[in-house]
């Protein structure tokens, strides 16, 4: 397994400044949300960023010496996009955003896109579970085949009940990604989201085997690991009991302690809890 680490942790600081950070405190990869390249931007589309300023980011990142694992919080400050939209129009859109952002995902190096987006999926007023599940289904197809192109992975996010009332499990994500039949299509597993389930983390991780593609690491309280009460010791046996060997990245929602503390304090623990 490898150890990363998103990039809005550091909040304000340049990216290039964030990939020396993380690779010094031992990090192997550092996970990006594209709303944080656009300061200023009124709409943040990953359209707006352009052949050089990816070509640059993925040059930095190498340069550094730290991996770009992908992708996440996608749909934040893009305005006018919905999964399951009743109205075409903006389902089409967001079909489309979806096959850009595998480009760009691919142009930066990347190998994983991270699908949380709760507001951006929940069920409207009238909408059916069973006709949103149709519609976020076709907005998916056409960025799968794109992603499988690029080598790029599409993992939806299970989350809570509090967060969104579209595929609040694990096994709901799986039997969705399961439906499009092919590796660029998978789930993440979020510490926070499982910590919902009423099923012990540890037992969803090794039910979930073979089935899950990227991994974050936080604590229940939306700080980072070894920040709150859950023990990473039992969820380190259940991943490696689970054959998974991708990325655990430390993704948190609470910045009081500052990111070089998170940073920092999150791989020690991770590093010690992992160890065999």
């Amino acid at each position: 397994m490898k150890f990363g680490i998103c990039n809005e942790i550091f909040q304000n600081w340049q990216l290039a400044d964030a990939m020396a950070y993380a690779k010094q405190a031992g990090y192997d990869c550092i996970e990006i949300a594209p709303f944080t390249l656009l300061p200023g931007a009124s709409h943040k589309y990953v359209t707006a960023i352009p052949a050089d300023e990816r070509r640059t980011i993925r040059e930095t990142a190498a340069r550094v010496g730290i991996e770009i694992s992908g992708i996440h919080w996608v749909l934040v400050q893009a305005d006018g996009l919905h999964l399951t939209q009743p109205d075409a129009a903006i389902r089409q859109r967001t079909a489309d955003y979806f096959v850009a952002l595998a480009d760009f995902c691919g142009d930066l190096g990347g190998k994983t896109i991270v699908v949380g987006s709760p507001k951006q999926r929940s069920l409207l007023e009238g909408v059916s579970h069973a006709q949103a599940w149709a519609w976020a289904t076709e907005v998916f197809r056409p960025a799968v085949a794109r992603a499988a192109d690029r080598g790029v992975t599409i993992c939806f996010e299970p989350l809570a009940p509090s967060e969104t009332n579209f595929i609040n499990t694990a096994a709901e994500g799986i039997a969705f990604a399961r439906q499009f039949s092919s590796p660029a299509m998978s789930v993440i597993l979020d510490v926070k989201a499982m910590s919902s389930e009423a099923k012990p983390v540890p037992q969803i991780i090794r039910e979930s085997r073979g089935n899950f593609a990227y991994f974050h690491a936080n604590d229940a309280n939306l700080k980072g690991p070894g920040f709150g009460d859950v023990d990473f010791k039992p969820i380190a046996a259940a991943l490696r009991d689970a054959r998974y060997d991708g990325v655990v990245s430390v993704e948190v929602f609470k910045f009081e302690e500052g990111p070089e503390a998170i940073a920092t304090q999150s791989l020690a623990y991770l590093k010690k809890t992992f160890a065999v």
